[in-house]
């Protein structure tokens, strides 16, 4: 059986990994693993011991702490699945998209951008 944090953690490798671009294939040969390891690292089949999870954050350019954000936030939507968004909607390969294209843009415009979503996301609600 799966653990929440196991499924947490992999969830948090598969995104690390797809912002950068990296392959399942280069991010194990980084590691020194098969990517067949990193596929049941991110299903949350197999746990990732902490030397393995060092290595990773380190492939990655994020602190060990970057796989763990968001933990109480996970928990809570468990708990309350109404409040929590659909799905896993960093899964979705066009937000992925849309998040890397967000952060191509210059900042004080990407800021101007988030006012206008925002905006734009209340007027709708």
């Amino acid at each position: 059986m799966k653990h929440p944090v196991d499924v947490h953690v992999g969830k948090r490798v598969r995104h690390r990994r797809w912002m950068v671009g990296m392959t399942q294939q280069q991010l194990a040969e980084k590691v020194g693993i098969k990517f067949q390891q990193i596929q049941k690292y991110e299903t949350g089949m197999n746990r990732v011991s902490a030397s393995r999870l060092w290595d990773i954050s380190e492939a990655l350019s994020v602190p060990v702490s970057y796989f763990f954000e968001g933990m109480e936030q996970s928990a809570e939507a468990e708990a309350k699945p109404e409040t929590a968004l659909p799905g896993d909607i960093l899964a979705d390969k066009e937000a992925l998209e849309l998040i890397r294209s967000y952060y191509a843009i210059p900042e004080n415009q990407r800021r101007r951008l988030f006012e206008l979503a925002r905006v734009l996301s209340e007027a709708a609600a």
